[in-house]
């Protein structure tokens, strides 16, 4: 394999992650960077040793193959569409889009140029995740029949530094978070059939109280909180919480119940975390991870705890099998997929029914065992 080199459009706070899975990885390079304003891509692109162009210049260039889109979700599909139209592949951040019908308008675009769309989460690679899909898949806990979801919280308004578009069409708990929950599921239990819900907003204007805009009122445009019910196609259905409107809770993030037995799944968000199983009525233990990669703990939190944080791997995995003909995991049509179910909640909620999903997707391949970047094919060494 020969390395594949990658351009960045977008600059924020999330780039980092990519910048530096990036500089740890033998398969690909990060070339250039772009964003609407210079001054972030210069200050990035000095950081990291890659050059800083405008958007143009980056899609102009032939050395990139793949590019990633970290835009706010409203400017996804716009920017993916100019990605692909310059004949380049694009990986981006989630969500899909901000609207359900752009997302589709990417997809279609970009089978008609046999272009490839990747998306975030990458996640469900992680050790803890695989970890758990592979006890399923193993018949562990028997047939699945059932599950509780729960990603709670009070928002984002006290830690972040530009918070606003969290609470804008493309933003909320179950477009910001719900990607991470809903993609883990679909690995464990394939496609999601129908989805009902209820949703509100719980404080229609949030006061930031992070730097540097502390004070600043932002006017929430987006439900905050969202009850539901996911049927999928394997015959499973889980019910589902997310919200930004909860100070404290108990609940696990992910239970999965079967006909055999439970499941105990970590945070999705992060990829580590301790599995756990009981089989029948047996007591819970840990599922071994050990043989899995990307669950090694590799950075510390804010609040000092420390996690497994491999971002970028769904990159790696679409450039190995760009170049090896094969599907990539985190591919737009799962994110499609994610989206379409995401945004059935809040139709649900306004027009009273189940909303059957129409999007197909292929439950995603398990991630090789190993122990890293390897299990997606060897590269030769950067110049």
């Amino acid at each position: 394999m020969t390395v594949t080199h990658i351009g960045i459009i977008g600059c924020g706070n999330i780039s980092d992650a990519y910048f530096k899975g990036a500089a740890r990885s033998q398969l690909i390079k990060v070339k250039a960077c772009a964003d609407l304003r210079h001054e972030a891509a210069q200050a990035k692109a000095e950081l990291y040793g890659v050059q800083a162009l405008s958007v143009e210049a980056l899609l102009a260039d032939p050395e990139i193959e793949i590019v990633i889109n970290l835009t706010v979700p409203a400017a996804h599909a716009p920017v993916c569409m100019q990605v692909l139209n310059a004949g380049k592949h694009v990986y981006l951040e989630k969500p899909l889009s901000a609207q359900l019908a752009a997302a589709r308008e990417v997809i279609a675009l970009a089978d008609s140029k046999g272009l490839r769309v990747g998306c975030a989460p990458d996640t469900f690679f992680g050790a803890s995740h695989q970890a758990a899909r592979r006890a399923i898949d193993e018949g562990r806990i028997g047939q699945a029949v059932g599950g509780t979801v729960a990603v709670l919280s009070h928002g984002m308004e006290h830690w972040h530094p530009n918070p606003e578009f969290f609470f804008k069409p493309g933003g909320g708990p179950i477009l910001d978070l719900g990607p991470y929950y809903i993609t883990q599921l679909v690995n464990m239990l394939g496609p999601v059939a129908r989805v009902s819900g209820i949703t509100t907003i719980g404080n229609p204007v949030r006061v930031v109280t992070s730097e540097p805009l502390k004070g600043t009122k932002i006017e929430v445009e987006v439900p905050t909180t969202v009850n539901g019910l996911l049927e999928f196609a394997s015959g499973a259905n889980v019910t589902l919480s997310a919200s930004w409107d909860v100070w404290r809770h108990q609940r696990q993030p992910i239970e999965i119940y079967g006909t055999e037995g439970s499941l105990l799944v970590p945070d999705p968000n992060f990829f580590g975390g301790s599995p756990m199983i009981s089989e029948r009525d047996a007591d819970w233990k840990a599922l071994d991870i050990t043989a899995h990669p990307f669950g090694v703990n590799n950075r510390t939190k804010g609040n000092g705890d420390p996690v497994a944080d491999y971002r970028i791997v769904g990159v790696l995995d679409m450039a190995s099998a760009i170049q090896q003909g094969r599907a990539h995991r985190a591919s737009g049509k799962l994110a499609l997929h994610v989206l379409e179910v995401l945004e059935a909640f809040e139709r649900s909620s306004n027009e009273g029914r189940h909303i059957v999903i129409e999007s197909q997707c292929e439950r995603p391949a398990a991630v090789p065992l190993g122990e890293g970047e390897e299990v997606f094919g060897a590269a030769r060494e950067v110049a």
